[in-house]
C-alpha cells in the first residue's frame, strides 16, 4: 500500500470506532475531515492535543469539518479517554497500525536510548472530494489545533 500525498485521493478505509461500529472514511464525504493520529491514549501530549480538539470542535463543525482521532490503542482505552476527558468526536482502534502505516506515520522511534516503532504525532486534513489538502507531520501541540482550524477555513 502507498503512502498518501498532497493532492491525491485518500484510499477508503475502515476502523472500528468508539461509537461501537465500523467507521468508513467513505461515511464523511462531502465534509472535510481532519484526522490526527496521536501515540496513546491518557498520555500527557495527546490529552493535551485531543482536548485541544475537543475545545475547537464547535469551530471545526462550523465549518463542516468532522474530527477523528486514531491510535493504536484499543476500543476499551478510547472509551475510557473519551469518559474521562468529554470528547465529541470518534476515536478509530488502528492496532495493526495498517492505516498508520497508510499515511506514513508508523515509524522508529527513540526514547531514553530505547528503539521501538510508534505513532509520529501527524495530523492530515482531507477535502470534501476526498483528497488529501494538508499534511502536518511531527506535531508540537502547542497551538497546533488553532492551526489545522484556520487551513479548514482556507478550504
Amino acid at each position: 500500500m502507498s503512502q498518501v500525498q498532497v493532492g491525491q485521493p485518500v484510499p477508503d478505509f475502515t476502523l472500528p470506532g468508539s461509537n461501537g461500529k465500523d467507521v468508513s472514511l467513505s461515511d464523511f464525504r462531502g465534509k472535510n475531515v481532519v484526522i490526527y493520529f496521536y501515540p496513546k491514549d491518557m498520555t500527557p501530549g495527546c490529552t493535551t492535543e485531543s482536548c485541544d480538539f475537543r475545545d475547537f470542535h464547535p469551530q471545526f463543525g462550523e465549518l463542516d469539518a468532522e474530527v477523528l482521532g486514531i491510535s493504536p490503542d484499543d476500543l476499551k482505552s478510547h472509551v475510557k479517554f473519551i469518559e474521562k476527558h468529554g470528547l465529541p468526536f470518534l476515536l478509530l482502534a488502528d492496532t495493526d497500525h495498517r492505516i498508520c502505516e497508510m499515511f506514513g506515520v508508523w515509524t522508529l522511534k527513540k526514547n531514553y536510548g530505547k528503539e521501538y516503532m510508534g505513532v509520529e504525532r501527524s495530523t492530515f486534513l482531507i477535502d470534501k472530494q476526498g483528497k488529501l489538502a494538508r499534511e502536518w507531520r511531527k506535531v508540537k501541540v502547542a497551538g497546533h489545533v488553532e492551526e489545522v482550524l484556520e487551513a479548514v477555513k482556507q478550504l
